[in-house]
């Protein structure tokens, strides 16, 4: 049996993934998927598949599941906040069903 979930996705500068990650866990969330991404938007093209003298130019992508749409909320209004203003970013978030993870769904499993 499958749980509902939601799933955040942040896709932003690699520069700000420390960052990022602290709120994400101080929100709560038991965990995330971080991924090197590269692509287009507002703010030109980003390839993540360019040799580089430093990846800081990189983007990253976050996915983190959130047992309801109020944490994921609480954590794409404090990224946006903080730095949507000075640094490249989109967030969106979608429904999931979470089908096997035993620290998201608990002990008696999903």
């Amino acid at each position: 049996m499958a749980k509902p979930a939601k799933k955040l996705v942040i896709v932003t500068e690699k520069i700000l993934l420390k960052k990022i990650a602290a709120i994400i866990e101080e929100a709560g969330a038991t965990g995330y998927t971080v991924m090197q991404t590269g692509g287009k938007g507002s703010r030109n093209v980003r390839s993540s598949g360019q040799p580089n003298v430093s990846d800081t130019t990189a983007n990253i992508k976050f996915e983190v599941l959130t047992p309801d749409r109020d944490m994921a909320e609480a954590i794409a209004d404090q990224v946006a906040a903080q730095f949507f203003m000075d640094f490249a970013g989109i967030i969106y978030i979608c429904d999931a069903e979470v089908l096997y993870a035993h620290t998201f769904c608990g002990p008696e499993g999903c």
